[in-house]
């Protein structure tokens, strides 16, 4: 089947009912997508889909088939970090670093939507979860993408 990836039209010979995660992972081996709970409870999967933020392990490749998939690895370069990547860091969010993937997939997804959000409206879109406890340095570095705080740190 063919699956627009990353602006990509990539072929993928896997079956209709096996979850969009295994094939970006295993088939594709585009690796920053990361398996965590595989009910989408956690949101370390989490990719967009048409702009949305989907829990990839649990939807079925079929399901995506002729939409605008986004992983992790599309989101920005080295050369050209998206905002929220140069957020991340500047907030210092990344502990552990496992969840980030899914967490920047999702707060992208909220950006795209509402450029500027409320801690309401983060609370709402960012229901991943970090063991790491790191919740208030991704509000900051959401607010910092969306230029609504104070640059504090470099």
């Amino acid at each position: 089947m063919e699956l627009q990836i990353n602006d990509q039209a990539v072929q993928a010979d896997v079956d209709a009912g096996m979850p969009l995660l295994w094939v970006l992972r295993d088939v594709l081996n585009m690796t920053g997508t990361k398996f965590g709970c595989g009910v989408a409870a956690c949101g370390a999967c989490t990719v967009r889909v048409d702009g949305q933020a989907v829990r990839s392990c649990v939807v079925p490749v079929s399901a995506v088939q002729g939409k605008r998939i986004q992983t992790i690895e599309a989101l920005g370069t080295l050369e050209k970090p998206h905002a929220l990547q140069l957020a991340w860091i500047a907030e210092q969010v990344p502990q552990c670093g496992y969840c980030q993937s899914g967490m920047l997939m999702a707060a992208a997804a909220l950006l795209e939507k509402t450029p500027r959000p409320t801690d309401a409206d983060i609370d709402e879109a960012m229901t991943n979860i970090c063991r790491c406890g790191t919740y208030q340095r991704v509000r900051l570095a959401i607010k910092r993408a969306a230029g609504t705080t104070r640059k504090t740190k470099a």
